[in-house]
């Protein structure tokens, strides 16, 4: 027992003496501490303006690659920071970063997106796509495909990134927009957007966009309740989706933030080729299973693992391979207030019966993570399939405990093989919580989303204002993957 407990054991329970010890005792970040690392490396970083980033999407552009990165919308303290390279005060967007040499990444320029306060503004989503993919595409253009705060989506060419030129909008008095998905071999966009009529915030807009110039409608989809003139309890808001492909035939969407997660495996063609009108049987009908969550979490992220061989059945007569869903929640609330949001593996081989087989999570203990301040659990993981780690390793982020790298070679036994914590900066904004109707804060990092590049680098944006960070697996980290 500690000092402190043993002053303080004739006015407080044993147990309340271990809580005060536990709190004194948490490793809070402070300004000037060395980030916090294992296996992973720091390569490089930029500070993005001091914006609150969201989602990171890493394109290879002729012999450049450029790193677009969208951001939530400002604090009451700063609701539109200056922009460096124009001296303007400009509402936070989309930030576009040069990262050929990651060491040394050059901010080439930042596109404001729409008015608002966190969640309520700016510009969070991104997706890319070049023309030589889109069936009818300009051959030699790039588009950016991104959010406009909750109330549009729109296309831009950025085929000179240092100057955007916008290329198309979809609006029609939505209420809500976030984690989209783009297939660039098809030009199929499902779109996260709060459609007029629903009763969800966020369902899914499905356009064909292979001419970005010219977007053409195909549906509205969500789950059987959420559409306009239903009634009873409205089912789960989308959260996102990710699409196999016409190859696979399949679309996974996730449900849920933090509670009431759902998984939906959809038939791809059938949603396509359907009818549009939103009745229960029509959105019903694409619809191939769902899986059903524990009320205590969320799906923020479903990435599909398919045809996954696995080392531990390769004698078994049947099963050897798998096709495998990885689930990542997202904790929503500060200082562990909720649940503990984790990431889950699904085997969807049989795929009317998907079933839950193992999870991942930080070890609080190992850093004291309840006590550091902000969020703590998981949230986002990288979507892209490069082959230096498809089906090898994965790296989902956890707020305050880092990014970490997972091996999933086997996912019915996932290890951590890599964490990085990034330091906090000055620029490091502090998360609240009320204590007898005050607030307290503490100022810790609050690693956000987290994206690959076919190179095999890691880039982490923060939450809370502290740019983005670029990692490298150690050499013998790569080496025990094969690499």
């Amino acid at each position: 027992m500690s000092l402190l407990c043993a002053k303080w054991t004739s006015v407080l329970s044993i147990a309340a003496c271990f809580l005060l010890s536990n709190a004194v005792h948490a490793k809070e970040q402070a300004i000037g501490d060395p980030p916090e690392a294992k296996n992973m490396e720091l390569v490089g970083w930029n500070d993005l303006q001091q914006r609150s980033a969201y989602q990171p999407t890493v394109f290879h552009q002729g012999n450049r690659w450029i790193a677009y990165i969208g951001h939530h919308g400002g604090t009451e303290a700063v609701p539109r920071p200056v922009n460096p390279l124009t001296g303007q005060a400009e509402f936070n967007g989309t930030s576009i970063v040069d990262v050929t040499d990651p060491k040394k990444p050059v901010y080439l320029y930042h596109l404001p997106g729409q008015e608002g306060l966190g969640e309520s503004g700016a510009a969070q989503m991104t997706r890319v796509c070049s023309g030589a993919q889109l069936p009818k595409g300009d051959k030699s253009t790039i588009y950016l495909l991104r959010t406009f705060g909750n109330i549009a989506h729109e296309i831009w060419n950025v085929t000179d990134p240092a100057a955007p030129k916008l290329v198309s909008r979809i609006e029609g008095q939505l209420k809500d927009t976030h984690k989209s998905w783009w297939e660039c071999d098809t030009g199929i966009a499902y779109l996260v957007s709060g459609a007029p009529g629903w009763r969800t915030r966020r369902m899914t807009q499905v356009y064909d966009l292979s001419d970005p110039a010219h977007p053409v409608k195909i549906r509205d989809f969500g789950l059987p309740g959420q559409q306009p003139g239903s009634s009873g309890s409205v089912p789960t808001e989308l959260h996102g989706p990710i699409s196999a492909g016409p190859d696979s035939n399949r679309v996974y969407f996730g449900y849920g933030t933090n509670k009431g997660g759902i998984i939906q495996i959809v038939d791809r063609k059938k949603l396509l080729e359907g009818p549009s009108e939103p009745t229960p049987e029509n959105l019903k009908a694409p619809e191939i299973s769902q899986l059903a969550l524990s009320p205590l979490i969320g799906a923020h992220t479903v990435l599909p693992l398919l045809k996954m061989p696995i080392p531990e059945f390769k004698n078994d007569k049947d099963g050897q391979t798998r096709d495998m869903v990885m689930i990542v929640d997202e904790s929503l609330v500060n200082e562990c207030a909720e649940a503990r949001q984790m990431v889950w593996f699904a085997d969807i081989t049989v795929e009317t019966r998907p079933m839950v087989v193992s999870n991942f999570t930080v070890d609080e203990a190992s850093g004291d993570f309840c006590q550091r301040g902000g969020r703590f659990g998981s949230h986002s993981s990288n979507e892209a399939a490069f082959a230096i780690f498809n089906k090898k390793v994965v790296f989902v982020t956890f707020f305050n405990a880092g990014v970490r790298a997972i091996d999933i070679r086997d996912p019915f036994r996932p290890k951590e093989i890599g964490y990085f914590i990034p330091a906090i900066t000055q620029a490091t904004t502090p998360r609240c919580v009320k204590i007898n109707g005050a607030d307290r804060c503490k100022t810790a990092i609050q690693s956000n989303n987290v994206e690959i590049d076919d190179r095999g680098y890691v880039y982490v944006v923060d939450r809370a204002n502290t740019g983005v960070h670029i990692l490298k697996l150690s050499d013998e980290t790569l080496k025990s993957i094969g690499q």
